[in-house]
């Protein structure tokens, strides 16, 4: 009998959740609201190349001297007292990056998955469906970040991901945890030949309103079964409210893959980041970012070059919130690696530096 991937009972799920809370849900605290959100954004590149696309490995604003939008999406929620259900359709250069990989219609399904409360005293739930990542501390949602783009290692780990979580928040909301059966990394659809998922977990810890601790992982295959490479990936970042006009933020990256089906060796790569965030006022502030990323065997970064991929990042950014809905920024970021990855009128360099301005809204 043909297996059936995770997509489609993820699908089959969340088309019965949505049906049960659109034909009978009527509890009084359940709501059903509706929000959207758009971002645009213009890059100058001080390498002037022919291209309008950045290099290979930057997903989120990846389009240099020419006006963008980055992320475009329309989104429904319902909450209810038992099930829960969001459905997103997005456009922009970051699902055109991020969702270049699956096919037809499932390129703009921004969010898509409903949950079903299995516990009458605990937060205990049970979703499906295509979730936003529960790695990192990054998001899709350039608002809900500190720097105006993403760095290195938030674009080259998942966004978003399908499958199924169960998750657990305590009641004094200090502590919550996930264990997830995924369809791969960063996938919609399993790949082609693959007939084994992932697995995923998440724990954060929350002591007081100032820190936050977290700890995720992905545990699968990215191939198919015949090239079986195992990836075994950790997530590790802090947030901390230092003062009420400064924060920081540090994360940690570590991943290995086998470098060969059932090979005992493995090709490793890793990132560390800081952001320190300093509020100027209620409505402005400062971020810095510091960056690197290491993966010398190509394992996610495939630049053909003699030191594999070794680069440094430093960025900048203004933030200036003109309305409670809207935000105002600009960036300065520079990158400098060990080889000659970047181009400037068809001559490789070591360096790229990159002005970003974008305009935020949601409603």
């Amino acid at each position: 009998m043909k297996q059936i991937k995770i997509t489609t009972w993820v699908m089959i799920s969340s088309q019965l959740f949505i049906s049960l809370f659109a034909c009978g849900q009527t509890k009084n605290n359940s709501s059903l609201s509706f929000s959207g959100y758009v971002e645009v954004y213009y890059t100058y590149n001080i390498n002037n190349s022919s291209s309008h696309t950045d290099p290979g490995f930057i997903y989120s604003f990846n389009k240099m001297n020419e006006f963008a939008l980055n992320l475009g999406y329309i989104k429904a929620s319902y909450q209810g007292q038992e099930v829960r259900a969001n459905f997103a359709i997005a456009a922009g250069t970051y699902m055109n990056a991020n969702y270049a990989g699956e096919n037809g219609t499932l390129k703009n399904i921004y969010e898509e998955d409903a949950g079903v409360k299995i516990s009458r005293k605990k937060e205990l739930w049970i979703d499906v469906g295509i979730l936003p990542s529960h790695i990192g501390y990054a998001s899709a949602v350039g608002m809900d970040c500190w720097a105006l783009t993403r760095s290195i290692q938030a674009d080259n780990s998942p966004f978003f991901e399908t499958g199924a979580r169960i998750s657990y928040t305590s009641n004094n909301k200090r502590w919550y945890m996930a264990a997830l059966l995924l369809n791969g990394w960063q996938r919609i659809e399993m790949n082609e030949g693959n007939t084994i998922p992932s697995f995923g977990h998440q724990l954060t810890f929350k002591p007081n309103d100032k820190l936050t601790l977290n700890s995720s992982s992905f545990i699968g295959n990215d191939n198919t079964d015949s090239a079986r490479k195992w990836r075994f990936f950790h997530d590790l970042y802090m947030q901390y409210q230092i003062t009420k006009q400064f924060g920081l933020i540090a994360a940690f990256d570590i991943g290995a893959e086998q470098k060969a089906k059932e090979s005992r060796s493995y090709n490793c790569w890793y990132s560390p980041v800081i952001i320190g965030k300093l509020a100027l006022s209620n409505k402005s502030s400062f971020t810095m970012r510091a960056e690197y990323y290491r993966d010398k065997n190509g394992v996610i970064i495939n630049e053909v070059m003699p030191n594999g991929f070794q680069t440094f990042g430093y960025s900048i950014n203004f933030d200036l919130k003109m309305k409670d809905n809207i935000l105002w920024r600009i960036e300065a970021k520079d990158l400098s690696s060990k080889d000659m990855i970047f181009i400037d009128h068809a001559t490789p360099k070591r360096n790229d530096l990159l002005f970003t301005t974008s305009l935020a809204v949601e409603f």
